[in-house]
This record gives C-alpha cells, sequence and structure tokens, in this order.
C-alpha cells in the first residue's frame, strides 16, 4: 500500500505523526513538504530541541540526522529507544563507516539507516514503513 491509500481510504483519520530532526532548516523544509500529505511533520534543528518536543508529544517515527552541532543524531536515538521504545528510529547520515553503521543499528534498534543525499520517495517509503511497524 501506497502513503496515498491511507489517506484515501480514510479522509477522517489523523496522519501519524512524525519527528524530522536536521540541523539544516532548508533540508527540514523540503523533507516536510515532501512527507505532509502523509504524515503529521514535526522538526527540530538540534538534538536538544528534539528533546524538548519528545517530552510533549508522542511520535510514530523519528527520522535524525547523524552529525549535527550541539549534539550527535546516533546518540540521541540511543536515548530515545531507552525512553520510547515504540517510537521507530530511522537515522539519516553521509557517513559511510561501516563498523559506526552495525553499531547504530544494534545500540539504538533502527529502523533503518539511510544514506546521504536521500531521495525524498525513498524517505517516504521507509518512513511509511515504520510508522506501519510502530502500530
Amino acid at each position: 500500500m501506497n502513503p496515498t491509500d491511507a489517506s484515501a481510504a480514510n479522509p477522517t483519520s489523523a496522519l501519524p505523526p512524525i519527528l524530522l530532526i536536521d540541523d539544516e532548516r532548508a533540508l527540514l523544509d523540503v523533507l516536510t513538504a515532501a512527507l505532509s500529505p502523509y504524515f503529521e511533520v514535526t522538526t527540530a534543528t538540534s538534538v536538544r530541541e528534539a528533546e524538548f518536543i519528545l517530552h510533549k508529544k508522542q511520535f510514530k517515527v523519528v527520522v535524525c540526522d547523524h552529525l549535527m552541532p550541539g549534539g550527535n543524531g546516533m546518540t540521541f536515538l540511543v536515548r530515545a529507544r531507552e525512553e520510547y521504545p515504540n517510537m521507530q528510529r530511522i537515522l539519516v547520515t553521509g557517513y559511510m563507516k561501516p563498523e559506526m553503521l552495525l553499531r547504530s543499528v544494534n545500540e539504538a534498534a533502527l529502523f533503518r539507516y539511510l544514506l546521504k543525499p536521500v531521495s525524498v520517495l525513498e524517505l517516504t517509503k521507509v518512513v511509511t514503513e515504520a510508522a506501519k511497524l510502530a502500530g
């Protein structure tokens, strides 16, 4: 089922809430525009802001950049796993060291990791799959 099927089948149903975290505001704007037809998108430009938001609202999926000023996305996702085990976690990274990726998948129990540059189609597909798994 593609993301449009869910809203077409039941237009009154609430969209699954997701949290996008990246220090690049322009990228967040592009991703938000692409994902908003399918999800209720909340954004954060830092790990600190994301932690504050997580204490206020529940999300099905969090998509987090790996390397950001003032906070590491991987470390954030490990903590998120402990506090919000039912929320699916996706790491986006331009850093392709295999050992780091394996460690990330294991320690943060990632649903997936995506390598930059991420296509909007791929991100939409992965977030849709993760949201279904989150229930």
